[in-house]
Formats: C-alpha cells, structure tokens, sequence
C-alpha cells in the first residue's frame, strides 16, 4: 500500500441510524450477496437479523460510492479472521459496525488500517469488566471521571479499545488489555510502556444519538482528515 509522506489520510466516517421495525429489511436484502443473504437467515432474532442487513447494505452503498461498482456487484473477501476486504481495492480500507440502530462505517484509500467500534452509550459495564480489560493507569483515570459520567467514559473507553483491535484485524480475539490510552488534551493516545505511538490515532466521533462512536486509524503522514456523514437512503421508494 502506498501512502503519501506529507499528505495526511482522508477518512470518511457514515453513520446511519436506520429504521429498525423490519419494513424496508426486504428491499435492503436485494443488494446483499447470496453468501450474505444465507447468514442473514441464521439469525434467530428479527432485530439481529434487521441490524445484520442494515450494516451490509450501508457497507455495499458506502463502498459503491468509492469504487464506483453497483452496490450488489461489490465483492467482498473475508480472511482467516473474517476481516473483510474488497476484490481489487487493494488501497482500500474500511470498517463496519452496528449496535442497535446504529451502523457505522469507516472507509480510507490513503492509510494503513482503520477500525471502527459502535456502541450504546447506556450499555452497562461491570466492574468486573473494567478490570479485565483496562490497564491500572486507565481504571485510576476511570476513578477519577465524575460518578454520573463514569458508565459513558467506561462504554468509550471499551469502545476505543475495539476499534483499535478491528483495525489490526482481530478484533474480539485481541486482548484489550494490551491496548492501553492517556488523554492529552480531551483525545485519547495510544501508549506503549507509557510513550504516545503517533503512528495511531484514535478519535470518539459525535454520533449524534445514544450511541458511543471511536474510529482507530493508522497513518504515517499525521492526524488524519475526517470527514463525519450521515447516511440517506436514496434508494428509498418516495412516498
């Protein structure tokens, strides 16, 4: 992949808050691969299946839009850890995520890897779990975060942390303890045996609804453009 020394990468982030009473779940299906349509089944819920489809139409409208393909002629790879991949869009990088209304996508022609986590904002973490997944440095920070702030900042860090280890491409199989952040000036900072990488960067992204949003980028030429949209469903029928 080549990148440009001096020109920092350029990120587009697509949020999408969509309907999630089913209706349109039928018209969505249409621009899914055969492969897609088959997981999509397998789901036992009607929301988990509804969220599985949003999340994949979104990708293959973002992802038509760049490649300039029909949505339903995107083709898309999955290595050996499901991380997927465009045929022929070697330059192309990008990341998918959903929770419960919400679908987020991240896409980059111009840097190493990107990774995006979504998440409710209102989702509960255990004390249990801060303590699996957060560093000593980043559960005393956590102590520190006003106690009505303290489930939100909890949710973002675990959030930033995701997105990190989906733009390595391992995603839940990582060990989210060795992913670890300090704030400098309201943004959070990889660290590595307490020295900033400044070959990462990692941003909360404003959602705009009751979602926490966290974008991982890995770029050579600096704090990377990022550009926040949200999505409108063209394809829609008028009504």
């Amino acid at each position: 992949m080549q990148q440009s020394d001096n020109q920092p990468a350029a990120i587009d982030v697509v949020l999408w808050q969509y309907p999630q009473n089913g209706s349109d779940g039928e018209r969505w299906i249409r621009s899914l691969s055969s492969n897609e349509r088959e997981r999509a089944a397998t789901y036992r819920f009607e929301r988990d299946r509804t969220s599985f489809i949003a999340g994949r139409y979104l990708l293959r409208q973002v992802l038509s839009a760049h490649t300039e393909t029909r949505p339903d002629k995107v083709v898309l790879l999955a290595d050996a850890h499901g991380k997927l991949a465009v045929e022929g869009g070697d330059t192309l990088q990008f990341s998918l995520s959903n929770a419960d209304g919400l679908v987020a996508v991240a896409v980059a022609s111009e840097c190493a890897r990107v990774g995006i986590d979504c998440e409710r904002a209102d989702a509960e973490v255990e004390a249990a779990a801060v303590e699996s997944y957060c560093s000593p440095d980043e559960r005393r920070w956590l102590d520190q975060v006003p106690a009505g702030e303290r489930p939100r900042a909890a949710v973002a860090l675990w959030t930033l942390k995701e997105s990190h280890l989906k733009a390595l491409g391992v995603g839940l199989r990582g060990d989210a303890r060795s992913v670890a952040f300090s704030w400098q000036d309201g943004i959070p900072v990889l660290v590595h045996s307490g020295e900033p990488d400044r070959q990462w960067h990692h941003r909360l992204i404003e959602s705009g609804s009751r979602h926490v949003v966290a974008l991982a980028i890995r770029s050579q030429s600096g704090a990377p453009g990022i550009d926040v949209l949200t999505f409108q469903d063209e394809s829609m029928p008028s009504e």
